[in-house]
């Protein structure tokens, strides 16, 4: 390209200079705006040109560009986007990210920009576009597939249309069907019910009904016969039929190619980040996805010729429409691009990334070409991060032998780099029950040994407490902030104190440097906030000083603080801290940088010259969620693009990666082998990701499972407790928050109905009887009408539904004992009889052994919401007045007592002991024992058997 800027398009003007989405349509040959009330509809017969702009944490924005080809679309204009999108990004600097969208195969990252879904139109510009009469209503059926972004595709409105491995949705006037194949997927039928609810927003003005169809469940549902009416009756379904769109290419090791010339030339040998050179272009074949290459320093026509290349290459190689293309610009490698090389070095990642950006910015002006997006970025600022809870319980143990030690209370904080140690953190976080911090911290010159044995150790630990804990994995160097401020303060001492160090170091012939409290030692402290107050032992000699920080020198009974000019009062703090710390009562001695007296240099084994430049800061990444999977034995992982809480699927387990820690997060409905496996799956993540990523291989790790999560997880979401909070597999939770209580009972009713029960339907069992007794409104019934009244009946039902589950589980069960089977914790004709709610709830109590600890937690929560505070006062005056008159000894009040008391009233045992006994035996005084809800005060009394 020559000549001035003024040759490119108006329309791109200013694009990219703030975070979100643009679109432009091709219009006669020319991308024209298109006003944000269209964004997410795409007409089949145009082209399109999306934007996406997104602000990293570490400075400069960074660009998606996409065009869009609907199936109708003319190859000209199909042509001109491919060109336009070229030059979009010419205007941004040269460094984005470009993708070829087939209509029907987009990729996961563009549907992304558009949740829930993209809606496909019939018509374009050159045809007028196809306009829907305003009071005409067309019933439309729709294929939905996709379990994080949707694939919404029309179909024919006729029953040939629908088959038994796909999910529908019917749209007409008054109601919306979903209608589940036998074989559908529970993720894309959760999915589609988002679709529903914004159809639903959208088209009815949120008034219409919503009726769930399950495919072969004829009998069982109310919807079906008005479903199959549309479609002239019911009739046997056939099987689904291999179409063009389900025709996709398995990805496969890429084969690198050069371009030249428009030629593509293969290459030889095994791929290498160094084969790559910054003038010319590259393209890596892997079947599924065709990348092109661009190096930094390349022309602008001739990337323009290069993306032409690999457009001519695909139809060459008869690739099905779902192959996708994509340019990438050197430095900007997406992940799925690195993954196919050897060996990608990531040491000079940022500053070939940032220099190139300045070449390409002045090689575009060079050429006439304005780049006013290219320096674009935003502040950085430090933030503190999210802190666990104060106040909790903390515990340490260290690893010695097989075997955990506890660490006196006095010496917590206090870590030796040649020990492992286990940390338990409880707390509460909110109105919760109690939560974990359990994390195992490794030293740096720690054995192999005491390092499996503390993370086999914690791991034990974890199942102890039912895998409630967030478990972490933490190496010396690289504690997160959650973890630093638990001790107030940390210090990481030299050395030490553990039996496979102390052999390790005898085996060796080395010296023994452990920290004594009498001997030389030197610790620096950089901290200036409660999460980075860690403290570090550092070699004893001067060069290790510097003007930034504080030190602490120890030389036999005598101790010296040492203050930098360049030092701060919170570093002053924390120094006067750490010495009372280590060496309580002992008297300091003064030193500022430039007033050292000869006994501190002596301490240090001489004056020195050291440092006064600050460390540099290590780089903000953004957070990214990737899913995995094993293919041909190899560890693939894939990203989910612009994600949320909704995209952390109860059936699956992620990993987010936020480059200062990795979490791997599981699902509740995982199976326990793979749940098991956690650790190794994403220690395998590590490995791949230090490769081709940089990521530190000693980058602290967390396992946490679904409803336990810690707040520095939640951070990275828009986190809604309310989705948190339902259980179920995903259809089940979908159907509980958009549709309400009423449906999650139908479906469990129909469930019940097929297969008596089970894991699912108890699970929703517990979503309904959680949202029926935390809900402190109306409830919204499926047409928008409120149903203030039937909240009372939604209650008794969503308890009777549960304890029928419970009930059936009980039978079904081989070993369940007399006892437990005997009788029904709630029965249908005690609830249709009207049987006090209180009443329910507490026999529903009796059953909470039977649940997990995530379901007993959630019952217990709703059984304490809707405790009756009359029946509390009752409670305590039939307490008081029993306990006025006599009083019996515990043995004789037990219900297996040799010596049992009559005349008693056998309910309320607990209240005939003296107020001592009363304390000794139940761990609390009365009147706080009376406070507590019937339900949990009948637990307690089993316990002690008092019941």
């Amino acid at each position: 390209m020559s000549g001035s800027a003024k040759v490119l398009d108006a329309a791109f003007q200013g694009a990219g200079q703030r975070v979100g989405t643009e679109i432009w349509r091709i219009e006669n040959f020319q991308p024209v705006a298109l006003p944000k009330s269209d964004y997410g509809k795409f007409y089949m017969g145009d082209s399109y040109i999306v934007l996406q702009t997104t602000a990293g944490k570490g400075g400069s924005y960074l660009y998606d560009i996409h065009f869009w080809i609907g199936k109708d679309t003319s190859q000209d204009e199909a042509g001109t986007a491919a060109i336009k999108t070229v030059e979009l990004d010419a205007v941004l600097g040269g460094r984005a990210v470009q993708h070829r969208e087939i209509q029907g195969h987009e990729s996961d990252k563009f549907l992304s920009y558009f949740k829930p879904c993209i809606i496909p139109l019939e018509g374009g510009v050159a045809s007028g576009f196809k306009k829907v009469e305003e009071d005409v209503f067309e019933t439309r059926l729709y294929v939905c597939k996709g379990k994080r972004v949707v694939r919404l595709k029309q179909v024919p409105f006729a029953r040939s249309s629908l088959n038994h491995d796909d999910v529908f949705i019917l749209d007409t006037d008054n109601k919306i069907y979903q209608f589940n194949g036998a074989n559908s997927n529970i993720q894309e039928r959760a999915k589609a019910l988002e679709v529903i609810q914004y159809f639903k927003d959208k088209y009815h003005e949120g008034t219409c009904e919503v009726a769930i169809v399950e495919d072969g469940k004829l009998q069982t549902e109310s919807d079906s016969g008005a479903f199959w009416v549309l479609f002239g009756g019911f009739a046997p379904i056939g099987k689904k039929a291999v179409s063009e769109d389900d025709i996709t290419v398995e990805a496969t090791p890429g084969k690198l190619y050069s371009i030249s010339d428009g030629q593509v030339t293969l290459m030889e040998g095994a791929l290498s980040k160094s084969m790559l050179e910054n003038n010319k272009f590259y393209l890596l074949d892997c079947s599924a996805e065709v990348f092109v290459w661009v190096g930094r320093v390349s022309q602008l026509e001739d990337r323009k010729a290069a993306i032409q290349a690999a457009e001519e290459f695909v139809f060459s190689q008869n690739r099905p429409k779902s192959t996708r293309i994509t340019r990438v610009i050197q430095g900007y490698e997406p992940y799925s691009f690195k993954a196919n090389f050897e060996s990608w070095p990531t040491g000079s990642t940022a500053a070939v990334a940032e220099d190139g950006r300045g070449k390409v910015a002045a090689l575009l002006k060079q050429q006439g070409v304005g780049v006013k997006g290219a320096a674009k970025s935003t502040p950085v600022s430090e933030d503190v991060p999210p802190l666990l809870e104060k106040g909790g319980k903390i515990e340490v143990w260290r690893i010695d032998g097989n075997a955990k030690t506890p660490i006196p209370k006095q010496d917590i904080g206090k870590f030796y780099g040649g020990d492992c140690y286990i940390v338990l953190y409880t707390y509460h976080a909110g109105d919760k029950k109690e939560d974990y911090y359990l994390c195992s911290w490794i030293g740096k010159d720690s054995v192999q040994d005491d390092q499996m044995t503390a993370t086999r150790l914690a791991s034990a630990m974890t199942n102890s407490l039912k895998g409630r804990p967030c478990q972490g994995r933490i190496f010396q160097g690289k504690e997160p902030p959650q973890f630093i401020a638990l001790f107030e303060p940390m210090v990481v001492l030299k050395g030490g104190v553990s039996s496979g160090y102390k052999n390790f170091i005898s085996d060796q012939g080395q010296n023994d440097e452990s920290y004594t409290a009498d001997g030389v030692a030197l610790l620096q402290i950089s901290a200036t906030s409660p999460h980075n107050n860690k403290v570090v032992q550092v070699d004893a000699v001067a060069t290790s000083l510097s003007s930034n920080d504080c030190f602490l020198v120890q030389s036999g009974s005598s101790l010296f603080t040492w203050h930098g000019n360049q030092s701060t009062v919170e570093q002053h703090q924390l120094c006067a801290k750490v010495a009372e710390f280590l060496k309580p009562g002992v008297a300091l001695k003064h030193a500022k940088e430039g007033t050292e007296n000869s006994s501190f240099w002596f301490a240090l084994g001489g004056k020195q010259s050291y440092t006064s430049k600050k460390e540099a800061q290590e780089i903000v990444r953004d957070a990214h969620l990737y899913t995995f999977s094993f293919s041909r034995g190899k560890f693939e992982v894939s990203e989910v693009y612009n994600f949320s809480q909704d995209d952390l699927l109860t059936e699956d387990i992620l990993i987010l990666d936020t480059h200062a820690e990795v979490f791997v997060w599981i699902g509740q409905n995982v199976d326990s082998k793979e749940k098991q496996k956690a650790f190794d799956l994403v220690q395998k993540y590590v490995d791949l990701a230090s490769e081709l990523d940089g990521l530190s291989t000693d980058v602290p790790l967390y396992k946490i499972t679904e409803g336990n999560e810690p707040c520095f997880f939640t951070t990275y979401f828009s986190w809604d407790s309310a989705k948190a909070t339902v259980y179920g597999n995903s259809f089940e939770k979908k159907v509980l928050l958009l549709l309400g209580t009423a449906h999650a009972l139908e479906n469990q009713h129909r469930s019940n109905g097929s297969n008596n029960g089970g894991p699912t339907q108890r699970a929703s069992a517990l979503a309904a009887l959680n949202s029926a007794f935390s809900s402190s409104t109306p409830t919204r019934s499926p047409v928008g009408r409120s149903s203030a009244s039937g909240q009372g009946s939604q209650r008794a039902a969503a308890v009777a539904a549960l304890s029928n589950v419970l009930t059936a589980e009980k039978k079904r069960s081989p070993d369940a004992s007399p006892s437990r089977t005997s009788r029904s914790p709630v029965s249908e004709t005690s609830a249709s009889e009207g049987v006090k709610e209180d009443n329910i709830l507490s026999e529903v109590a009796d059953s909470l052994e039977g649940l997990s600890t995530k379901e007993t937690a959630e019952v217990e929560s709703a059984l304490e919401r809707n405790e009756n505070s009359a029946q509390k006062q009752e409670v305590l005056a039939v307490a008081d007045e029993n306990g006025g008159g006599s009083s019996f000894s515990y043995d004789q009040l037990k219900t297996k007592s040799t010596n049992p008391v009559k005349g008693i009233d056998l309910k309320r045992r607990e209240a005939y002991l003296t107020d001592e006994d009363f304390l000794s035996v139940m761990g609390m005084t009365k009147e706080a024992f009376y406070r507590q809800p019937k339900w949990k005060q009948d637990m307690q009394k089993k316990k002690v058997d008092l019941f």
